[in-house]
């Protein structure tokens, strides 16, 4: 088994099985409850589940993930983050910021200020259902250059954030899209779609079916009325994050950590 040994170890509420060389040197270890593995050595995968086989109850292979490199790290993302590029891109020269503040016009950039505004404030929301056991990314970049706004992870499941900032606005939520000030805007569908994709992603790399369920977030809005209609996008404003700690429980912390993990992976996203 390429010197490979294998020592089961049942501790703390934990039920794992590690591979080590014979020198002592840890090359993965194997949780039982989750079927989670992870491969700390690159290019021993096929070896480490050759050594598991003997051990593993099922023939579904484990789900593999070596330990994340910065580059490939999403969790030091900060709300609004993907859309700083943008920002620096239009912030204009002093004379022409001065000029239409002195006018009353507006420019283009104060637009995706806004709405990197908006996903500041659902972001620090987000992140106070921490100490609850959740865990929260942001900025979730995709394919063809576009991203997911926020996602959370935790004992309620997964869930994708859309985020919107209209100030002062009359919102109504329609089942395909959303009315604002005598406009139309495809806010619902896109919820829809980036959670198929976040789910789509997730399972892929989880090896089982993880459902990601969408959430339409509204900051700082005067009204907002939703038609009951419209159940598989949730629809709410930033006051109303705190309510998910209230949540029942479906996963187990295992469980959340192990989705966690996938979803910190910037290659997980990738092909989404």
């Amino acid at each position: 088994m390429s010197g490979l040994q294998v020592s089961e170890w049942k501790r703390y509420g934990h039920d794992r099985i590690y591979v080590n060389r014979s020198s002592g040197e840890k090359v993965a270890w194997f949780d039982r409850r989750t079927g989670y593995l992870n491969v700390l050595v690159e290019g021993q995968r096929d070896a480490v589940l050759a050594a598991l086989a003997p051990y593993l109850g099922t023939p579904a292979a484990p789900v593999a993930r070596r330990e994340l490199s910065p580059e490939h790290d999403l969790a030091g993302n900060r709300p609004g983050e993907s859309l700083q590029g943008k920002v620096d891109e239009l912030a204009p020269g002093f004379w022409r910021w001065a000029t239409a503040r002195l006018t009353g016009r507006s420019l283009e950039v104060d637009s995706w200020r806004t709405g990197q505004a908006g996903e500041r404030r659902i972001g620090a929301e987000l992140e106070r259902l921490g100490r609850r056991g959740w865990r929260v990314l942001h900025s979730i970049p995709l394919a063809a250059d576009v991203d997911i706004d926020h996602v959370l992870i935790g004992p309620g499941g997964a869930f994708c954030f859309n985020t919107k900032c209209h100030r002062r606005a009359r919102v109504w939520v329609g089942d395909d899209s959303a009315r604002i000030g005598g406009q139309t805007y495809p806010y619902v569908r896109k919820s829809r779609a980036e959670g198929r994709r976040a789910s789509a992603a997730l399972t892929r790399a989880c090896g089982f079916t993880v459902e990601v369920r969408p959430v339409l977030a509204f900051v700082a809005v005067a009204e907002l009325k939703v038609v009951p209609s419209l159940r598989d996008v949730r629809v709410l404003q930033e006051r109303d994050v705190t309510a998910f700690k209230h949540l029942k429980d479906v996963w187990t912390p295992e469980s959340v950590e192990l989705v966690y993990t996938a979803a910190r992976d910037r290659r997980t996203w990738l092909r989404s």
